[in-house]
């Protein structure tokens, strides 16, 4: 697992019960691991937006995460609601995923993340400036 390095991050990360810490560094990781296996993708900067952690790569779309205790057995993954990343996701993992508007990926904690899916939603939107005039972003 690689080591949160931003201070601000790693308190956010410290603040959540262990067992959604947990789910979260689960999909920070996933954040990582689409990075690495995506084509073009550089280095990700980790940092805070909108008070959640988030993931920034050069030409792509910010990933955010989170939890909330107004919602405590869920936690989500956002995506910029002014993209057709969330819709995109709709059409190819309905039947996976579960969404919030056009802005979230949710998970219930009891849920199974649907990783390789996951993964694909993530590359999607660190490639977003390079697809976003393609039909379907070029799925």
């Amino acid at each position: 697992m690689k080591k949160i390095t931003n201070k601000d991050v790693a308190r956010i990360f410290n603040s959540y019960p262990k067992h959604i810490r947990d789910r979260m560094l689960f999909l920070r990781q996933l954040v990582f691991d689409a990075a690495s296996e995506t084509e073009g993708v550089g280095g990700v900067e980790e940092t805070i937006k909108w008070g959640q952690p988030s993931y920034i790569v050069k030409g792509g779309s910010t990933v955010r995460m989170d939890w909330s205790k107004l919602n405590p057995m869920q936690y989500a993954m956002y995506f910029h609601c002014k993209t057709k990343l969330v819709d995109t996701f709709k059409e190819l993992y309905r039947d996976k995923l579960k969404f919030e508007g056009n802005r979230a990926i949710i998970f219930d904690i009891n849920d199974e993340v649907p990783v390789g899916e996951l993964k694909h939603c993530i590359a999607l939107s660190f490639t977003y400036h390079v697809r976003k005039k393609l039909p379907m972003l070029g799925v």
